[in-house]
């Protein structure tokens, strides 16, 4: 084999070397690829005339995608939740409804996750959200540091998996699927995860009650009409708002594009609700703060109607501005990858990647373990959306002609092993030592707060994960019956 033909090969190894230089990932990808396409051109590997095709390749295969389209809409919908107070007012509500349950604030954060997670995929904004929101006050509230902060980063990260995410909306993208069909069949696998979560808290609190103790009964609302008051006020607008995204996506009545639409729509409306209707009509903001008759706290000064209405104009302004930066990030990435995979498909890298595979003599199985063994180790350095990019366009040929037998139907095994993918990237997020939750985390944890204790916390998680991922292996039904019964 010549140098020539393991041209494709160099080329994971410059992008795995240049990927820890700190420069931007979009650059890297981009530059790896134009480096490699101009070293073509000069071993006569390449023609010149093959790069005019990549303009088009990059507007009509990524800046015209309908299906991306999803992508902003989304991201403006889980921003607007968070800069709107919507977010931090669900917490404080699952911190009273759930007080008397052992881990009572640590299924509470574990909720908010899942809650959050239906409506964005970013990740990173999860995190932190929950950990300015959440953190300090498991923290004074004498919780394990280790069993908080563990609890954070594996709720924050159930994005990445439970619909509407962002990562299936690439992933159905990449391998040419239904962004439906795969966000229905990530919902039963995202749901069990989030349930391992709380059942682990529930049994290490009850055999240890010391790692979380409980709040206070005198925090927050102490009558049954202030407790209704307050479901009604900061439970039920979001579920609604979730359920309207999924229910319209599982229903059939509209594509997650569609879906996105209506939910970032729904964001403004709860976010004008909650910053300018509610200050109006005399209800106050809720806050887990002690009162001698136990009646809500009033932490948002009186303003005027102008006000309000002027100080919503900003938050939506500053929800746009982050929102725009998220996207040119994402999309970024996209056309840096595009150009990549381009240049690597050119170059033989397809017929390189299938000739090994097939010389390797692995089978079906043999390649699946082989393939969730290679992103798992990834994980540990590069983030969720480097390995999607890489890995999929590279081996979505391959996955396409496995065949599982009576254990997976061939129309099936693209859906499966997309879910299979979505559960071991969650892992990409909490593993040393570039877990990109844990330096999110970090980040904005108290002082006190030790990398050593947030790396002790996601052990648990992590192999929590892996016994998710173990039962959808042995268990395909768990993320395809769904989908046949509902799509079919």
């Amino acid at each position: 084999m010549g140098i020539t033909e393991l041209l494709p090969l160099l080329m994971f190894v410059a992008l795995a070397f240049l990927l820890f230089s700190g420069f931007p990932v979009a650059w890297v990808l981009g530059g790896v690829g134009l480096a490699f396409g101009l070293i073509g051109i000069a071993a006569d590997e390449l023609a010149f005339i093959q790069f005019s095709t990549l303009p088009s390749r990059i507007f009509g295969g990524v800046m015209e995608n309908l299906i991306l389209t999803a992508i902003p809409m989304f991201v403006f919908m889980g921003t607007m939740l968070e800069k709107s107070g919507v977010a931090r007012d669900l917490l404080n509500c699952l911190q009273v409804l759930m007080r008397r349950v052992p881990g009572g604030l640590a299924l509470s954060v574990t909720i908010m996750g899942t809650i959050l997670a239906a409506t964005t995929g970013i990740i990173g904004a999860s995190v932190i959200m929950m950990s300015l929101l959440a953190l300090p006050i498991m923290v004074d509230r004498n919780y394990d540091h280790a069993l908080a902060t563990g609890t954070i980063a594996a709720s924050g990260t159930l994005g990445i998996l439970i619909p509407p995410s962002i990562m299936l909306v690439i992933m159905a993208d990449l391998l040419s699927r239904s962004v439906g069909n795969l966000f229905v069949a990530a919902v039963f696998p995202g749901l069990i995860l989030a349930s391992l979560y709380m059942v682990y808290i529930v049994i290490r609190c009850t055999l240890n009650p010391s790692l979380a103790p409980p709040i206070s009964e005198s925090l927050g609302p102490r009558t049954r009409t202030g407790v209704a008051i307050m479901i009604m006020r900061s439970f039920v607008p979001p579920v609604i708002l979730i359920g309207m995204v999924l229910g319209s996506i599982l229903g059939g009545v509209a594509t997650p594009t569609e879906a996105a639409g209506v939910g970032a729509l729904g964001a403004v409306i709860l976010g004008f609700f909650n910053l300018v209707i509610l200050p109006s009509l005399g209800v106050k903001e809720f806050a887990l703060e002690a009162s001698p008759n136990g009646a809500q706290s009033a932490s948002i000064t009186a303003l005027a109607p102008w006000k309000r209405l002027a100080e919503f104009g900003r938050t939506v302004s500053g929800v746009v501005d982050s929102t725009a930066q998220t996207n040119a990030m994402i999309f970024g990435l996209f056309v840096g990858a595009t150009f990549f995979s381009y240049i690597f498909r050119a170059l033989g890298g397809d017929d390189l990647v299938i000739g090994m595979v097939e010389a390797m003599g692995l089978g079906p199985w043999g390649l699946l373990f082989l393939l969730l063994g290679l992103v798992f180790v990834l994980g540990f350095f590069f983030d969720w959306i480097e390995i999607t990019l890489i890995v999929l366009p590279v081996f979505a040929p391959i996955i396409a002609q496995l065949d599982f037998g009576d254990h997976v139907a061939r129309i099936d095994v693209v859906y499966w092993f997309a879910i299979l993918i979505a559960i071991n990237l969650q892992t990409s997020f909490l593993t040393p030592p570039f877990g990109f939750a844990l330096f999110y985390l970090k980040a904005v944890a108290p002082p006190q707060v030790r990398i050593q204790q947030i790396y002790r916390g996601i052990i648990p998680f992590v192999i929590l994960q892996l016994i998710g991922l173990i039962l959808v292996i042995l268990f395909p039904e768990i993320a395809l019956w769904l989908p046949r019964t509902l799509l079919n």
